[in-house]
Order: C-alpha cells, then structure tokens, then sequence
C-alpha cells in the first residue's frame, strides 16, 4: 500500500455506522422503475407502468423526492446543500 492510499474493509464497518455516514450532508440518486414508486412514495398519485425515474434519497435511505431526470434529482440535492452522489 502506499501512502494516500485507503483501504476499504466492509466487515471492519457496522450497519449502524453505514446508516449514519453522511447523514445530514450526503444523499443518492437511484434509478427507480415507476412500479416502485408506491413503495417508496405511498403519497404519490398513481403513475403509469414501465417508466424510467430518479429518486433522491437521504444517506439513511428516506425517500426525499422524485423526479424523471437525474438531473433535477441531483439540483433538488444542491439547493437543499446536499451532496449528491449515484447507486448503480
């Protein structure tokens, strides 16, 4: 290993530090099928099957907004100063 270099060892982390990295300053973007907007979105109206959708989510995974483009995932993110960054 040289220097500047980090290791990331996933079993050295808990799922309670996971679910608070970055809370309060960090949130995803994920692509979403609109059949899974009443899960994530139960308030949402009804949207038609097969479309392609973002959804911005907050580091400990709550549903903050939905949108048809990443783009306006990632603005949504930056006008609230939260850093945004994708899930694949």
């Amino acid at each position: 290993m040289t220097e500047g270099t980090v290791v990331f060892e996933p079993a050295a982390v808990s799922t309670e530090s996971l679910a608070t990295l970055g809370e309060g300053s960090i949130a995803y973007v994920k692509q979403i099928r609109s059949e899974d907007v009443p899960v994530l979105f139960p308030q949402a109206p009804k949207i038609a099957p097969g479309l392609k959708l973002f959804a911005l989510h907050a580091a400990d995974g709550t549903p903050i907004m939905l949108t048809d483009s990443r783009e306006a995932a990632i603005a949504n993110a930056w006008s609230n100063e939260l850093q945004a960054v994708s899930v694949h």
